[in-house]
């Protein structure tokens, strides 16, 4: 059972379509995190292929071109999670994605120092972006790769992100690692609470 299902049957929904945005950098883990979440018999849809890379330690995660789309339902929910490349020259597909999104999980490198400056720069633009501006959202955050040691807290990335100044939009931050899945019911649990806090 993935961590989806537990979210579905805690939420006692009839079959709610429920669109989560995965947003982050490259090489942040986004992809790694779904396919934690997702149960395993699920269905892909893949707009732009996947790269196949030769290098040992990716083994069966490759980096996201352009984006994919993991739809599957659980007893009670129907989730659609636009999984959204996080490299530069696809950045520009986001902005596309936010009028349908219910939810944003924002995955980011803890490992990844010089780039922290970049993570800020995009959330800020997705935070200003007038789609997303007005609405009150949950934002999820994974300071990922939390096994690494280069790795900072995760508030040490709350302050690097100047999270506290996101006043009008529930948010939370969660330690993880995504290739062992610590950290990721955590973050699960919290959504959970404010998807119930918004059906209310």
């Amino acid at each position: 059972m993935g961590l989806f299902d537990k979210l579905a049957g805690w939420l006692g929904l009839k079959k709610k379509e429920v669109h989560v945005l995965c947003l982050g950098l490259d090489n942040s883990g986004k992809t790694t995190i779904i396919n934690k979440l997702k149960p395993s018999n699920v269905s892909k849809t893949t707009i732009i292929n996947k790269l196949k890379l030769s290098n040992a330690q990716t083994q069966d995660i490759v980096p996201t071109i352009g984006f994919s789309i993991e739809k599957f339902k659980t007893s009670s929910l129907s989730f659609t999670v636009f999984d959204m490349s996080g490299q530069g020259k696809y950045r520009d597909l986001w902005e596309h994605y936010y009028k349908e999104g219910q939810a944003i999980i924002f995955v980011i490198d803890s490992s990844d120092k010089l780039r922290m400056v970049v993570a800020k720069e995009e959330l800020d633009t997705l935070l200003n972006h007038p789609d997303i501006k007005h609405r009150r959202l949950p934002i999820l955050f994974f300071a990922n790769k939390m096994d690494l040691r280069d790795a900072v807290s995760s508030v040490k990335v709350s302050q690097l992100l100047s999270l506290e100044n996101i006043k009008d939009k529930p948010w939370h931050i969660c330690a993880s690692d995504a290739l062992k899945g610590e950290g990721l019911q955590e973050g699960v649990d919290w959504l959970q609470g404010q998807m119930q806090a918004m059906k209310t």
